[in-house]
């Protein structure tokens, strides 16, 4: 479309760039962006998961492997 546009007699250049935004770029990048939507989310988990400092992204903090022995009274 573009195309046509910059060649035909009444069409312009600047005519010719605004219908490949609009119509060519804009459409695929909204496509790409939606489309991009699972990927962002799960790394956005693994980045939260990495800055609470467990391994298992629980966020809490981890305890002693051996609780400590009570003496009975």
């Amino acid at each position: 479309m573009a195309v046509a546009e910059a060649t035909h007699p009444g069409g312009t250049l600047l005519g010719a760039v605004f219908t490949f935004v609009l119509y060519g770029v804009g459409p695929v990048a909204l496509v790409v962006y939606l489309m991009g939507r699972k990927a962002r989310r799960t790394a956005r988990a693994r980045r939260d998961a990495a800055a609470s400092g467990s391994p298992d992204g629980g966020g809490e903090a981890a305890a002693d492997a051996v609780p400590p022995v009570r003496k009975e009274p």
